[in-house]
């Protein structure tokens, strides 16, 4: 799943039914970025997207920033 809710680390609720319907999240938390921006980022961060999203069991949440991707979940 893909998402620019940067808020949804901290909404438990929310983070619980991720977890139950066992959802990979990656969530955008750059939220004043334009369209284009966006799927920049997403582009330059794709491969380690997808190297977290194959290594890492699901269910999860990261964030993804210019730095790169990272799991905040845990």
């Amino acid at each position: 799943m893909l998402t620019k809710d940067k808020r949804i680390r901290r909404n438990r609720l929310e983070l619980e039914a991720l977890r139950a319907a066992g959802v990979r999240a990656f969530v955008m938390t750059a939220g004043n970025l334009r369209g284009e921006e966006m799927a920049a980022l997403f582009l330059v961060q794709l491969p380690r997207i997808v190297h977290v999203a194959d290594h890492c069991p699901a269910p999860f949440v990261a964030a993804v920033t210019g730095a790169g991707v990272e799991r905040y979940d845990r």
